[in-house]
């Protein structure tokens, strides 16, 4: 909190020094928009991990064949017309005129069906939504056919999905690349070409904008709409420490910071030149990640002792620390949502230490260390860790806390390994409160095994209930089969959900024209003079 009672005239001072290494880049300044972002980027396939930044690269490299609105309703995208036969079993899609790779190839239906069953291989909700898919059938180079065994409410709502993972259209030549294999060729048909040359891992990532990409002529409305680029090129700079990113942002030398630190905020609503803006009022929704295939984790009593010793007012408080911005939350798919339910939580994190230490007893917890991935380089995760090993600890984990920057542990996360070998027991994260809003879409809860997410959990009666939730329609019935998903994780956790948290962006007051959307997005975003 010192830093925000620093004045604004002595931060501008020191940004003259701090933010050298930010030197302009050889474009016009009033079409090139400077930004800071969560993260670096070092993964830029989409698909293979659900990193946000990764996924924020995507939207501007890759386009979707539908899309979600602000409203929740998911429309045509990169889709001119679609229709659904009366029995629910085959879907046919036609791709708008004119869609064309960044080198100038026609986007074509064998492109499509390839991007969908990588995708499908990979992400939680496309796994599901395959398990009902007989096959596809190329009609013409614009259309084809989604043919299915039963019928479902997933075509749409996965195909049209706003994060992790995305299904990002790539072409078929890129899309025949193992899911579990990294891409290597970065063609997508979005509205920004992503520049290979100039990515330089730690310092900078450069997007310039698709003269030929066909925007929809709707107006932008969440993830959906007319994707119109207003600015010529726009630079991911690498800032991490964020009193530099604020100096930098105050003196003009960047336009905008995805997430500054919530207790530097006061030094940015005092700046004349900068405003806060809130893209994704949702907010979004801390996660602790078991890894349920080595000790001590792979015993569901150990799982829930967490479920007992922790609380999420501890870790809200250290990570966010203004009650403005975060809420404290027992519903897993999402405080004021439709499937919001606070069924099976009774007794649960609220930081009973005794029913914790009596469940390790009865588990025979014989003090395994739990290797605990510690993010440092990003403030709105690096004090989740602490605060975890510290709620363990006390109720008697031994936890031996490993530090690493965030890239390495998305890397590492994905090992099978056992810890002593470079694996790892657990880790934190946060999702997107769009990413949480139903068991299908929470990919924490994919409990399939190898199959699922990192950490590969199984578990036959959540899979089982996924599956109900998949082939129901009536919102009555989901609600309470959400609720029965909720009950059967607290017996076998898969993950444990820590809370909501909301955090505005920092811009220029020169910039405009921001999409309101789960995703930070940067078409339709406009810069004008100073």
């Amino acid at each position: 909190m010192l830093l925000s009672r620093i004045s604004r005239l002595a931060l501008i001072i020191a940004s003259a020094v701090a933010t050298a290494a930010l030197a302009v880049a050889p474009a016009d300044a009033q079409t090139t928009l400077r930004v800071v972002m969560h993260s670096d980027l070092k993964i830029v396939d989409p698909i293979w991990t659900t990193a946000y930044i990764t996924r924020n690269h995507g939207y501007m490299v890759y386009d979707t064949l539908f899309a979600t609105d602000s409203s929740g309703k998911v429309q045509p995208q990169m889709i001119d017309k679609y229709t659904v036969s009366p029995d629910g079993l085959t879907y046919t899609l036609t791709l708008r005129e004119g869609l064309l790779w960044h080198d100038g190839n026609p986007v074509t239906a064998e492109d499509c069906v390839a991007s969908i069953k990588r995708w499908g291989a990979k992400d939680a909700m496309g796994q599901k939504m395959m398990s009902f898919v007989k096959d596809f059938t190329v009609v013409d180079a614009r259309t084809f056919r989604i043919n299915l065994n039963s019928p479902t409410g997933l075509v749409l709502s996965g195909l049209g999905k706003p994060s992790s993972a995305a299904p990002f259209m790539m072409p078929k030549r890129v899309a025949e690349t193992s899911p579990n294999e990294q891409i290597s060729d970065f063609t997508g048909s979005g509205p920004f070409v992503f520049k290979k040359e100039e990515w330089k891992p730690g310092d900078k990532a450069v997007y310039v904008k698709f003269d030929r990409y066909k925007p929809r002529s709707e107006p932008p409305s969440g993830m959906a709409g007319g994707k119109v680029v207003k600015v010529d090129r726009v630079e991911w700079r690498v800032v991490a420490d964020q009193q530099t990113a604020i100096n930098a942002l105050i003196a003009g030398e960047i336009d905008y910071i995805e997430q500054p630190a919530h207790d530097l905020l006061p030094v940015l609503k005092n700046d004349p030149n900068v405003k806060l803006a809130d893209i994704n009022p949702l907010g979004n929704q801390y996660a602790f990640r078991y890894n349920s295939t080595v000790k001590p984790f792979d015993n569901p009593k150990v799982k829930q002792a967490l479920l007992y010793a922790f609380n999420q007012e501890d870790f809200l408080k250290a990570t966010v620390g203004d009650p403005q911005y975060y809420k404290a939350c027992l519903e897993m798919f999402v405080c004021g949502t439709p499937l919001g339910s606070t069924k099976g939580m009774d007794g649960l994190l609220q930081s009973n230490f005794t029913k914790a230490k009596q469940l390790l007893q009865e588990a025979g917890y014989d003090g395994t260390p739990v290797v605990l991935m510690h993010s440092t380089d990003l403030q709105v995760l690096t004090n989740l860790a602490p605060v975890a090993k510290s709620l363990m600890e006390r109720a008697g984990f031994k936890v031996d806390m490993q530090d690493m920057d965030w890239q390495t542990l998305v890397a590492r996360r994905a090992k099978k390994e056992p810890p002593s070998q470079g694996g790892w027991s657990a880790f934190l994260t946060s999702w997107v409160s769009a990413d949480v809003l139903n068991p299908v879409s929470t990919a924490f809860l994919n409990a399939s095994c190898d199959k699922a997410l990192f950490g590969w959990p199984c578990d036959s009666e959540i899979e089982k209930l996924r599956d109900q939730f998949a082939h129901e329609t009536d919102p009555a019935k989901q609600k309470a089969i959400a609720e029965a998903v909720q009950v059967a994780w607290s017996k076998d956790p898969t993950h444990v959900f820590l809370g909501q948290w909301y955090q505005p962006a920092a811009v220029r007051k020169n910039i405009d024209g921001f999409v309101v959307a789960p995703v930070t997005v940067f078409w339709n975003i406009t810069k004008s003079a100073k």
